[in-house]
């Protein structure tokens, strides 16, 4: 099943913070939209395996998304390897996305950062007819990139307004009861589990909607220099 947009995460949850507003307003322009997880956040503080692939099962829902996959690579040991690339070239060869929403650098998390390299490669070598998978060559046209929390220094290419579909993005965030704030998740603090992360959600976007003049904003990174042309309609 080909869809239009496919935004690629290291952990469940990643793209959804990232991009989920983003993926909801395409959503509600008629756009197939997908999500790949590269892990099933196996090596987290909090959550058991179980647990956040139901989250990420409910998140989806609330996303609207077409499809949801997991390729199952290794937590906590993300790695621009030529069997790791070849398990995400094939997914973008199943899936034939027009357009790739990939993790930006710099980011904090190792994995974050190695999930941009192994996502730029595996598109590349998805269109390289050498590449032997169960899938046909297929190289997604268009690539962005996003952070899911960490903001760098460099500014973003493109504000999307996401006003309309702010409040469903925070729903669906909170499908992930073990991972983001919850008083009633029996587990370790950590940074993304604190109220003040919480909180930040909606100060970041906020801050990035005020940049172009809406209430909420996500920002996103063109792969170049190369003048940006946004394909979606009111995007």
């Amino acid at each position: 099943m080909s869809v239009d947009v496919l935004a690629i995460g290291a952990h469940p949850d990643d793209a959804d913070l990232g991009v989920g507003g983003l993926l909801l307003k395409l959503a509600a322009q008629g756009q197939r939209t997908a999500i790949l997880d590269l892990t099933q956040g196996e090596s987290g503080t909090r959550g058991t395996v179980v647990e956040r692939q139901q989250e990420a099962e409910n998140a989806a829902q609330l996303l609207q998304l077409t499809q949801r996959d997991n390729a199952g690579l290794p937590d906590g040991a993300l790695a621009d390897t030529l069997e790791q690339r070849t398990v995400v070239a094939d997914c973008i060869r199943r899936l034939q996305p027009k357009m790739l929403l990939l993790p930006m650098v710099p980011d904090r998390h190792p994995d974050h950062e190695a999930a941009h390299h192994l996502c730029k490669s595996a598109n590349f070598f998805a269109g390289v007819a050498g590449l032997k998978t169960a899938h046909a060559s297929y190289r997604a046209a268009q690539t962005y990139f996003y952070h899911p929390y960490h903001q760098g220094k460099e500014q973003p290419t493109h504000i999307v307004d996401i006003t309309a579909h702010f409040e469903e993005k925070l729903t669906a965030l909170g499908a992930y009861k073990s991972q983001f704030y919850n008083k009633d998740y029996d587990g370790p603090e950590t940074l993304v589990a604190s109220k003040a992360f919480w909180n930040d959600i909606t100060t970041r976007a906020s801050y990035w909607g005020q940049r172009i003049g809406v209430a909420y904003g996500e920002p996103v990174f063109a792969a170049g220099p190369e003048p940006f042309i946004w394909p979606i309609p009111g995007a």
